[in-house]
């Protein structure tokens, strides 16, 4: 099947496939949209089954990288790398390497960052090859702790702040004793649920790493679930911070919580699962608003006269766009997603 033809291709501008055969690499980068800016977007490692599901990983996330930064207000483009293996087991200094050279070889079209099974060592590796590289090194933090290049932390904290956000707008409350399943218990998804925790939530979690689980259940005395039973307990929140396409056919019919909102990406398997969660009268915080923090991050440590406090009120405006996003779309009788891909669609389509 051509990359035309494929279910998730959008009008992409680029799609590029590495391999090399000496270190093992294979990759693809796809390139969404540049009007506002260069592309960028993190580079992502995971064991895809086949090339087939790691394209339709790279496209629907490069897509989402262009709305994310459009409704974040930032001056650039939408782009997403894929690694195809286990990041436990199949990378080196040499792998991630040949990985630079890849970025290198688009002439700065596309800039890599981190994403799920990549580390700031490994983008150390890559900048090597390139200089298209973010999150190698770090200068603020908007938690006021040591900055290392690591988005996670803000990423984290953009979540929080329109978790909190969204659960004031539908429940009229604070967090304190609100429920909320967390499924992910990996860098951001531990880090939301230990400042859910401070704010006095109720936590429930589950993984299918054990490392995560264990600081959760023993730090902020969460409740530890069967990764099958995450998404469908009795909860206020449910916040997906895993994979993508959590909230599926399968899925959705099973969801009792009235909201949702979450670090991961793509959470919807298919865009018209927004319908049905307004229909059911779940709130549903777009993904691509709500978790942010991690491209306005990057987007701070490429300033010279930024700060931390600069960094922390852009991440707080987070709520203030899922509020626009939640009037639209109650005055619209519209669903949350679709009403956020318009104002997105507004924002980066070209002018004139």
């Amino acid at each position: 099947m051509s990359v035309f033809e494929h279910s998730e291709f959008d009008a992409h501008e680029h799609v590029a496939f590495y391999s090399d055969p000496v270190t093992g690499l294979k990759a693809i980068i796809a390139i969404h949209n540049t009007n506002l800016g260069p592309s960028l977007g993190g580079c992502r490692m995971w064991p895809y089954l086949n090339s087939s599901e790691a394209l339709t990983d790279v496209l629907r996330l490069s897509k989402g990288m262009t709305y994310k930064a459009a409704m974040a207000n930032l001056q650039q483009g939408g782009g997403k790398a894929v690694i195809i293996g286990d990041p436990r087991k199949d990378k080196s200094a040499a792998f991630m390497q040949s990985m630079g050279r890849f970025v290198e070889s688009l002439s700065g079209q596309y800039i890599t960052a981190e994403d799920s099974g990549i580390t700031v060592d490994d983008l150390k590796a890559v900048a090597t090859q390139t200089r298209h590289v973010a999150g190698t090194s770090a200068q603020y933090n908007a938690l006021g702790e040591t900055p290392t290049g690591n988005p996670a932390p803000s990423t984290a904290y953009g979540v929080f702040v329109g978790v909190k956000q969204t659960v004031k707008h539908i429940f009229g409350s604070d967090l304190n004793g609100v429920k909320v399943a967390v499924q992910g218990m990996g860098h951001v998804g531990y880090r939301l649920a230990k400042q859910l925790h401070a704010e006095g939530a109720e936590l429930y979690v589950a993984d299918i790493f054990p490392e995560g689980l264990t600081r959760a259940q023993e730090e902020l005395g969460a409740t530890v679930v069967a990764p099958e039973e995450i998404l469908t307990l009795p909860v206020d929140v449910l916040a997906p911070c895993a994979m993508g396409s959590s909230i599926n056919d399968e899925s959705v019919p099973d969801i009792r919580a009235k909201i949702i909102a979450g670090a991961a990406n793509n959470q919807l398997a298919r865009e018209e699962l927004g319908t049905v969660l307004h229909k059911k009268g779940i709130c549903y915080a777009p993904d691509y608003v709500i978790n942010a923090g991690g491209i306005i991050d990057i987007y701070h440590q490429k300033q010279t006269d930024s700060s931390d406090q600069a960094m922390r009120e852009h991440l707080a405006k987070i709520g203030d766009t899922l509020i626009e996003v939640y009037e639209r779309a109650e005055a619209e009788n519209a669903p949350t997603n679709l009403v956020a891909n318009r104002i997105a669609e507004e924002r980066f389509a070209k002018r004139g």
